[in-house]
């Protein structure tokens, strides 16, 4: 159901002739245009990544990173502790040592003295201002109702005029009213059946006058319309339908097909570029990476070995044998320095100097015999050797 329900894929719209001429030269031309641009570029890409992956990249850390990184770690961030260790002494205890020393005792007083005038102002309230307020409402309760017997006296009195100004209008006034009704109604029948058909003459005229005017107007805007519509519109609308909207199609096929040929000669140079570099890198290989490791493995490596076996090696021993033999000779002579000093201070200050000197003698050759028994050179063994071992076996 899903695949029935499922739109067909549609076909691709015709192409006329002139998209067939023009396509195949010109995919060609921008083919043989392109394909230098894209080498060139790519051959700029490569050294661009090379001159920021070994040159802008450790300049950048150089003169940028590694400097902000020292001024952060080595300026920035001690002078900031120093700052917070000031301000920590300076405004932090003393602010903390004012607020539990003086504002919280005096917050306190200041709270007790607020509890009181407020107990005193409830005394007051309660003890003061209930009772005299209470005397104030039954006050004027009392004046409540003296006025309101006032009212209903005035209330009576003023119903009694009421009622008789009523009696003098129902029995004088009613007769004459009547009489002005009457006589507006005479002079309504006199306009409406004078000065009405008057009225509507008048309109009547104002009516056909205004058709009138409307009819020129209508008139001379239907031929300025017509005017400009042939001198104006009608050239314009030929001029797009029969040149502008032709060329305008023949320029979006040409810019399309130029466009899509841009596309496809832009990957096929990628692709020459990329068996362009990869042949030169290969070349470059074989001609010079491949002979230097060529070298190196087959003529460096072994002389190396020979040189350090033949060469460096017995030069190494005969230093270390040399420098045995210079400490070995050293320590006799201070030996004999220091015994001859023994001797004189014995002679000097009796056994006390020389039982001192005789016990420094005695650390500084057990020092020289582990100094002389320390492996060194070959003779030092490593985790996992057994060459020492068994040599000395």
């Amino acid at each position: 159901m899903d695949l029935e329900k499922q739109p067909a894929p549609q076909a691709p719209p015709p192409e006329g002739c002139l998209t067939v001429a023009i396509r195949i030269p010109v995919r060609i031309v921008v083919l043989v245009l392109v394909v230098p641009v894209r080498i060139v570029w790519d051959a700029l890409v490569v050294v661009g990544r090379f001159l920021r992956d070994s040159v802008l990249r450790p300049l950048w850390r150089a003169l940028v990173v590694w400097p902000c990184v020292g001024l952060w770690r080595y300026v920035v961030v001690p002078l900031a502790r120093a700052v917070g260790w000031l301000a920590k002494v300076l405004v932090v205890l003393p602010l903390v040592w004012l607020y539990r020393h003086v504002l919280t005792p005096v917050g306190h007083g200041i709270a007790w003295v607020a509890r009181g005038i407020v107990a005193g102002l409830v005394w007051v309230y309660a003890r003061v201002l209930t009772p005299v307020g209470h005397g104030i409402v039954w006050f004027l309760k009392g004046v409540g109702a003296v006025l309101t017997l006032i009212g209903h006296g005035i209330a009576w009195v003023a119903r009694g005029i009421v009622a008789g100004l009523v009696w003098v209008y129902a029995r004088m006034f009613t007769p004459v009213g009547h009489g002005i009704v009457w006589f507006l109604k005479g002079v309504g029948a006199v306009l409406a059946w004078i000065f009405t058909p008057i009225g509507r003459a008048i309109v009547w005229c104002a009516r056909g006058l205004a058709w009138l005017a409307g009819a020129v107007v209508t008139g001379i805007g239907v031929a300025l319309y017509w005017i400009a519509r042939v001198l104006l519109v009608l050239p314009f609308v030929a001029l797009w339908r029969w040149v502008l909207a032709p060329m305008g199609r023949v320029l979006a096929v040409v810019g399309r097909e130029v466009w899509d040929a841009l596309g496809h000669a832009w990957r096929i140079a990628g692709h020459i570029s990329l068996a362009v570099g990869r042949f030169l890198g290969t070349l470059f290989r074989w001609i010079f990476v491949e002979p230097v490791r060529w070298v190196y493995r087959t003529v460096l490596t072994p002389v190396g070995h020979v040189v350090r076996d033949v060469v460096l090696r017995p030069v190494a021993e005969a230093a270390r044998s040399v420098g045995r033999i210079t400490r070995a000779a050293l320590a006799s002579a201070r030996e004999s320095v220091r015994q001859a000093r023994a001797d004189v201070r014995r002679m000097l200050f009796g056994d006390a100097g020389a039982v001192r000197d005789v016990g420094a003698v005695g650390e500084t050759r057990e020092r020289e015999a582990v100094a002389l028994r320390e492996p060194t050179g070959a003779d030092t063994r490593t985790l996992g050797s057994s060459t020492t071992a068994l040599t000395k076996d």
